[in-house]
C-alpha cells in the first residue's frame, strides 16, 4: 500500500493524512494531525498559505528568510487591517535585496512589527503559525520564485499541540534580544 505513494513523489499530496505517532517517549501523549503537502511549482503553495492568512482571526507569526511576494505581503497587510496580530522575523542580510526591502517597508507601513536576526544568513527557518491551529513549514520562502518556479515543498499541519509548540518557538525568538532586533527603516 505504501508503494503507490512513493512512486509519485512530485504529484500533489493533499490527502489529509492522519499522522499516527508510533514512537512516543514515555510521559508524552500522542496527537493526531492532518497534513497537506504542496509542491512548487505545480501546486503554487503560496496560494495555500494566503488562504490560511485569509482565515486567521487571532495571529499570524511568520519566520522566513525571504519575503518578497506581493501575494504574501498583501495578505499579511489585509490580515493586519482585520485586527490580526501579524509579526515577521526575517534575515538581516536578505534585506540587501531591493524586493525584500520593498516588501518589508510595506509591511512596516501597515503597522506590522518586523525583527531581523543579528547573525546574518543563518535564518533558515521557513515557518508560519496561525491561531494555535495551523503550522506550515518546508523549503519554500515567501517569494514568487518559491511559489511558481523553484522545486519546493510546503507542509501544512493542522494540529493544536504542534501549532502551540511552533508559536512558543516563534515567541522565544521574538523575545531574544541577543539574536534578534527590531527592523526600522
Amino acid at each position: 500500500m505504501i508503494q503507490p505513494l512513493l512512486s509519485s513523489p512530485y504529484k500533489r499530496a493533499r490527502t489529509g493524512l492522519l499522522l499516527c505517532l508510533l514512537m512516543i517517549p514515555s510521559g508524552h501523549q500522542a496527537s493526531a494531525a492532518t497534513l497537506d503537502v504542496w509542491y512548487a511549482p505545480e501546486d503554487e503553495p503560496l496560494k495555500h498559505v494566503v488562504q490560511i492568512y485569509d482565515h486567521a482571526t487571532r495571529y499570524i507569526f511568520v519566520a522566513v528568510y525571504a519575503l518578497t511576494s506581493p501575494l504574501a505581503v498583501k495578505a499579511l497587510v489585509e490580515a493586519k487591517k482585520r485586527g490580526v496580530d501579524v509579526r515577521v522575523i526575517t534575515d538581516r542580510e536578505r534585506l540587501e535585496d531591493a524586493k525584500q526591502q520593498t516588501a518589508v517597508a510595506t509591511l512596516r507601513l501597515a503597522g506590522i512589527p518586523i525583527k531581523v536576526n543579528q547573525h546574518d544568513a543563518l535564518m533558515h527557518l521557513k515557518q508560519v503559525v496561525v491561531d494555535d491551529e495551523v503550522n506550515t513549514n518546508g523549503s519554500m520562502n515567501h517569494t514568487t520564485s518559491g511559489n511558481r518556479y523553484n522545486d519546493e515543498r510546503l507542509d501544512v499541519i493542522r494540529d493544536h499541540a504542534i501549532a502551540v509548540k511552533a508559536r512558543e518557538k516563534f515567541l522565544s525568538m521574538w523575545k531574544d534580544e541577543t539574536r534578534y532586533r527590531p527592523w526600522n527603516e
